[in-house]
């Protein structure tokens, strides 16, 4: 290749590497460990082909500069801990906006397709929710108490019970993007529907406006942590289908790292979502506003982090 050719197709990258030493407080070890892996390759071949020229010299600077600052970041501190999710957790969520969408449509459209085929075939609510919580949540009915199945279980054995059960479908989810992007779909749609189904069988019961705050005091932050961790596996199996200009390895192993960020940066939300599913869902007699007070300051923590803060982080660095 003419040293024309390959300064032409790599400049604008190196600009990008250039801006990020900038920038070098907002950047974490592994993304400069990864560009400083990118630049000591092309130096490598800068040095075989073109030895003495200045491309050569100014790649070479360029990668001393990275190995100095990788060495000094190496130092652990306790704002690396609040810097992951302050700083870092949002960027790879803005580079990922598409897989959350994507995560969020299918969850979306999955629920719909749940409460349609609740709504057409009486056997279905049933198959997916299994006939020992239907005929439970009916014998609560008609005890006046339709949300009696949060009150049943010691509170700490419930919050334990349910954190490791969450924090395990999330798990779940992501790790099936290790079998493409479609699998993590497939696991998506299946959550989706019992939710979908799930919320239609107290719509029919005439008991929604009852259900909503119950259901979502905690579903809120638990199933927004569910589409967040498909987006997680969506970007892994992404990595092995659209490996784009690296190879398919090496693709997956990037697409991996940052899937399991995303996924990590959901654990103390479903923390959260236990602790208020076990100790504060129960408590029904609680005024609705209350209630919907919770919901909804849940719902604006999830949108900004996860939406508006991302592009806000993007845009400042």
């Amino acid at each position: 290749m003419k040293e024309a050719v390959f300064i032409y197709q790599n400049k604008e990258k190196w600009k990008r590497y250039e801006s990020c030493l900038n920038h070098i407080k907002q950047e974490t070890p592994d993304t400069l460990a990864d560009i400083y892996i990118d630049v000591t390759n092309d130096l490598s071949y800068a040095q075989t082909h073109y030895p003495n020229s200045g491309i050569s010299f100014y790649l070479n600077g360029l990668s001393s500069k990275l190995h100095q600052f990788i060495h000094e970041k190496k130092k652990w501190r306790f704002s690396q801990l609040l810097d992951f999710w302050k700083i870092e957790i949002p960027l790879i969520m803005y580079e990922c906006r598409r897989e959350l969408l994507y995560s969020f449509l299918i969850f979306s459209m999955a629920a719909f397709i749940g409460a349609f085929s609740a709504a057409n075939d009486d056997a279905y609510i049933r198959l997916i929710l299994g006939n020992h919580y239907v005929d439970k949540t009916l014998e609560n009915i008609a005890n006046q108490d339709p949300m009696a199945v949060y009150k049943q279980i010691n509170q700490s054995d419930m919050f334990w019970g349910i954190t490791l059960n969450n924090i395990g479908v999330s798990f779940t989810t992501f790790i099936y993007g290790i079998f493409t992007s479609i699998a993590t779909a497939i696991i998506l749609i299946q959550n989706g529907i019992v939710i979908g189904g799930f919320q239609y069988f107290f719509f029919e019961h005439g008991l929604l406006w009852e259900s909503l705050p119950a259901v979502w005091l905690h579903g809120t932050l638990e199933i927004s942590a569910i589409i967040v961790a498909g987006c997680a596996g969506i970007t892994m199996g992404n990595g092995w289908l659209f490996p784009k200009t690296y190879t398919r390895p090496e693709s997956f192993r990037r697409s991996a790292k940052r899937g399991i960020k995303i996924i990590t940066g959901t654990i103390p939300i479903f923390i959260i979502a236990g602790f208020i599913e076990s100790y504060i869902t129960r408590h029904t007699e609680l005024p609705d506003m209350i209630r919907f007070l919770i919901i909804l300051v849940s719902l604006t923590f999830i949108i900004f982090y996860y939406v508006i803060y991302p592009k806000k982080l993007n845009r400042l660095i």
